[in-house]
């Protein structure tokens, strides 16, 4: 969290604390006076009792069980007050403490997409620009032009995270089923990433002619999206690997990439909604914590499931398993 964020949830914490102890306070005292009040009338009944009375002592034991009936039921009423309060107090807390940390992603994830869109918009406006006012060679247009393309596709892929995950969320999206070549669909993203990044080493292994049911464009996001997340985070030497087999059971997408690699206590999350490693203020890699997250929510709508494994000696291994 920032400086203001922290701030922010310190003094709702404080606030939170103070009213949670007053709450607990005023239920002490509150069993306190009670029971003061029970000892109170039951000393007063007693001082009414006639010492030569024959049932004297069943009188005095009546008032006695009454007096420690009255203490049981404050004590009853008080634990289960305290006990629903705490369990209130405790989901008041955890929903108060995850509203402000999703605000904050929220923020993060307003302050990503918008360094992702003005980058590429940049750089595009800047080589176009370039080849507008400089009569450039036929090799340095084509890579001007090359470089705003992979800018174009860059915001093309941003875009349709955002679109396709408030569709998704919202539930608008018509998914389509249709009979598609998921290999011929795997291949053609590859090497949409191989002509992007022509000095990054790729390695393939893809079944051919493997058909599948599905949403193109949803599984295309699914696909693109892996990539992307291993370019961004292999180093530029680090070899990218992507594969596609059958079985009898399932159809298993794999991607590889050589990079730091996930702690295992951060395996999981990194598919949640905006959530990105490290800190906010000091990550250098790019992104808007919505990739991973699509790529879980389009492997669950498709009856898939999606791991992390380590790749040796450094790297993940996301892998794709499409039940058939």
């Amino acid at each position: 969290m920032k400086a203001s964020g922290k701030s922010k949830f310190f003094l709702v914490s404080v606030a939170y604390w103070f009213l949670l102890v007053y709450i607990i306070a005023e239920l002490v005292f509150w069993f306190i006076s009670l029971n003061h009040q029970n000892n109170q009338m039951a000393s007063y009944k007693h001082s009414e009792l006639l010492l030569d009375d024959p049932a004297y002592a069943q009188k005095y034991e009546k008032i006695q069980d009454e007096k420690k009936r009255k203490t049981a039921q404050y004590i009853g009423e008080g634990v289960t007050f305290l006990v629903l309060s705490m369990v209130g107090a405790l989901f008041v807390y955890r929903a108060l403490r995850k509203q402000i940390k999703l605000q904050q992603q929220q923020q993060h994830f307003m302050m990503a997409v918008t360094h992702e869109l003005k980058t590429p918009i940049a750089a595009a406006r800047l080589n176009l620009e370039t080849l507008l006012k400089h009569n450039l060679d036929d090799a340095k247009r084509q890579k001007l032009l090359s470089m705003t393309l992979e800018e174009t596709n860059r915001l093309n892929t941003l875009t349709s995270n955002i679109l396709v995950s408030s569709q998704l969320e919202g539930g608008r999206y018509l998914f389509a089923k249709e009979e598609i070549n998921f290999s011929e669909l795997v291949q053609n993203s590859l090497q949409d990433f191989v002509n992007r990044f022509p000095n990054r080493p790729f390695s393939s292994s893809i079944t051919p002619n493997i058909d599948f049911t599905g949403d193109p464009l949803l599984l295309q996001i699914l696909v693109n999206n892996l990539l992307e997340n291993a370019v961004k985070y292999s180093p530029k030497t680090g070899t990218i690997g992507c594969s596609l087999e059958v079985t009898r059971k399932a159809i298993t997408l794999q991607v590889t990439d050589e990079g730091p690699g996930i702690p295992d206590n951060e395996k999981k999350r990194v598919f949640e909604k905006f959530y990105r490693i490290g800190n906010e203020n000091t990550r250098t890699a790019k992104g808007t914590g919505l990739g991973l997250y699509l790529c879980k929510k389009i492997a669950e709508d498709h009856r898939a499931g999606i791991r992390i494994t380590d790749n040796a000696p450094s790297g993940c291994i996301f892998t794709v398993s499409f039940t058939l």
